[in-house]
């Protein structure tokens, strides 16, 4: 994560996230509006009268180059009360160094303003300008003993310490301003995280809805449809079609509510590939020619059982909906770092067909449930004219 940092007018960096206006700044925002148009004329009202009411206690000077000076020394100090504005403080203090060339004497009190300069000019500028505005202020004090040719330490004593409170009010404001920006950074990746999180969770209980009533309906439907042509001619036949529909219906019944409990925070009882001999035992109770071969060990992870589990149970059920009456074979193989699922089943026998048509998501759901555990997966026709499904289970 990376702050943003705006570019100062001279050439430097403001700050992470700096506004450009510094009414922004948190302790100033906090006071009401009309209070925060009043602070800058308040602030210039006194500065005037810092510097005009001495001067004219002393005598309004007549001379032109006494008048300039006078009125550069009201004005300059005046200019403090635009703080917000970089060009006051640039002018203000330039204005206040043209009495030291053209008179008259700029009042003592006058270092106040100074002071005030020298800790707006060390908060209002930041980064590589910090630099620049700090050597200037340097050679501006310079410049005043140069010319006055005090070498009192005083106003060296009282601008130093501003300059430095207003570099570490900078200080603290950018800092604030880093970790307000990091917290809303971290705010909008909390916010994308949960909607990824909560999309995951939609598609997972999509899936397992997918399987669960999808193989019972599937089920279900081709029994029926076996049941009706056979309820005239062979009514044994026909209620062995009913007992399967109501075997589905019930397994069904049974996985949604073992779901329920799963979603709800319940503990459910750890899957194997035992799972997968129910469901094969289940499918050829319903009518289909299915055979089921596990060779090896089958203790597995019961994360990859439940993937094995469901990779098996989708394709019997693509192979009722659209290969009713073709053998299936089911071939379960654990290997080194991965378990083999391959389920093929034999081109559909000519007859009636229950034309049943799946939602397209099945294939797709089990290629997502693969591979995201590292696997692989494949799905397409047989050279026969069948089809096969293969997945490669990481363990």
């Amino acid at each position: 994560m990376t702050a943003s940092r705006a570019s100062d007018p001279a050439g430097g960096r403001v700050g992470p996230g700096r506004a450009s206006d510094p009414r922004a700044d948190g302790s100033e925002a906090r006071l009401p509006s009309w209070v925060r148009r009043l602070v800058g004329p308040a602030v210039a009202l006194v500065a005037v009268a810092l510097t005009a009411f001495p001067i004219a206690l002393d005598g309004w000077p007549t001379d032109v180059r006494g008048q300039v000076g006078a009125w550069c020394t009201v004005v300059g100090a005046a200019l403090i009360g635009a703080w917000r504005q970089r060009f006051a403080l640039v002018a203000g203090p330039a204005l206040l160094l043209v009495p030291v060339f053209f008179g008259p004497t700029v009042p003592t009190v006058a270092i106040v303003v100074l002071l005030g300069y020298a800790a707006l000019i060390a908060e209002r500028w930041g980064g590589r300008a910090a630099w620049v505005a700090g050597v200037a202020a340097a050679g501006y004090l310079a410049s005043i003993y140069v010319v006055s040719g005090d070498d009192s330490p005083g106003l060296l004593v009282l601008t130093v310490p501003g300059y430095l409170a207003g570099t570490a009010l900078r200080l603290r404001r950018e800092t604030a301003e880093v970790l307000a920006e990091r917290g809303r950074e971290l705010d909008a990746e909390r916010e994308r995280y949960t909607a990824v999180s909560v999309r995951n969770e939609r598609a997972r209980i999509a899936r397992e809805l997918h399987d669960i009533v999808g193989h019972a309906l599937s089920v279900m439907v081709v029994q029926a449809a076996a049941g009706q042509r056979l309820v005239d001619r062979t009514p044994d036949a026909a209620q062995a079609a009913l007992d399967a529909i109501a075997a589905a219906a019930r397994q069904g019944r049974a996985d949604l509510q073992q779901l329920i409990r799963l979603l709800g925070g319940d503990g459910v009882a750890a899957p194997d590939l035992g799972l997968v001999d129910e469901i094969v035992g289940a499918a050829a109770r319903s009518g289909l020619a299915v055979s089921c071969q596990i060779d090896g060990n089958d203790d597995v992870d019961e994360a990859v059982a439940h993937v094995a589990f469901r990779v098996v149970q989708e394709s019997l059920t693509n192979a009722l909906r659209h290969a009713p009456g073709s053998a299936v074979r089911v071939l379960l193989r654990p290997g080194p770092g991965a378990l083999t699922v391959r389920v093929e089943n034999a081109p559909p026998p000519v007859g009636p067909h229950p034309g049943l048509v799946g939602t397209g998501r099945g294939l797709a759901g089990l290629r997502e449930r693969v591979l995201a555990g590292g696997g692989s997966f494949a799905a397409g026709p047989t050279p026969e004219g069948g089809w096969q499904v293969e997945a490669r289970i990481a363990l």
